[in-house]
């Protein structure tokens, strides 16, 4: 079992939203960390209780008590949040040997190092919702004081729910727009041709049977084969075929055109999410 903290140490997850208990459950079912070593935090009493029920782990308000002997800090709120909860962190006895590990879209490790204002080693990372079927792309980099053995840990625990990578953080607003954002734009497209096979006649869940599994096996196809996306496309489009002729109707419609700038706009947005100091 590949551990990724100490013996006698935890793991504290603040903000146990979607992604938050997204990763402790996929922990927890890879055996990369046992539940009992676990422990959250939530903004509400009953938001505590639903999700200390569901994950059976303890979650609380208040976790300044827990802060000491944890081993490895999981961030997983609002950029909004990040000055208000690093501080009470510090506040609450941090070790400064504690990984802390951020997924907050916009706020670089420069600026997570400030803002705690300890030496502690940081990780940034950046998932997407497909964690939560265990099919997420997660990208992660080092801050200034993480070592070669931080990196390692941390892609642990991102590859408990998908694939994981590290890279360079000059990279982190284009692929918080790409992947980050990636799966709300495949799903509008996913709608799209949902609604266009009822225009055709076909049942509306038919539809969408249709189209989800097509869009899986089609990105399975490029993962399984290396080829380029335009290689497979070819082998679909035939001579006269209905294929080329449904695609002239995208490429007048600027499909290319209009994909780049959604991706291009919300880079721009990423790069001013970070709290202004």
């Amino acid at each position: 079992m590949s551990k990724i903290a100490v013996k006698g140490k935890t793991l504290g997850v603040i903000g146990a939203g979607v992604m938050g208990r997204t990763l402790i459950q996929g922990l927890v079912d890879s055996g990369v960390i046992e539940r009992d070593r676990i422990w959250a935090s939530a903004k509400t009493q009953a938001s505590c209780a639903k999700v200390s029920a569901e994950l059976g782990i303890p979650v609380e308000t208040d976790y300044s008590a827990r802060v000491p002997e944890a081993d490895l800090l999981l961030l997983c709120v609002k950029p909004a949040q990040s000055g208000k909860v690093l501080e009470k962190i510090r506040l609450a006895g941090l070790k400064p040997d504690t990984l802390m590990v951020s997924i907050m879209a916009g706020v670089g490790t420069p600026q997570l190092e400030t803002m705690l204002g300890t030496p502690n080693p940081w990780i940034r990372a950046m998932p997407n919702t497909p964690c939560v079927v265990r099919e997420g792309m997660t990208v992660i980099c080092a801050g200034a004081h993480a070592s070669d053995a931080h990196l390692p840990r941390a892609q642990r625990i991102f590859e408990a729910v998908g694939r994981c990578v590290a890279v360079d953080e000059s990279h982190f607003n284009a692929i918080t727009a790409l992947s980050g954002s990636g799966p709300a734009y495949l799903y509008l497209v996913m709608e799209a041709l949902a609604d266009a096979g009822v225009r055709v006649g076909l049942p509306r869940q038919l539809a969408l049977t249709l189209v989800a599994q097509t869009m899986l096996g089609s990105a399975r196809m490029v993962q399984a084969t290396g080829r380029h996306p335009a290689a497979l496309r070819d082998d679909v489009t035939t001579p006269a075929g209905c294929t080329i002729a449904g695609l002239l109707m995208l490429e007048d419609g600027k499909i290319r055109s209009v994909l780049a700038r959604a991706i291009e706009e919300a880079a721009k947005t990423a790069a001013h999410l970070a709290p202004r100091s």
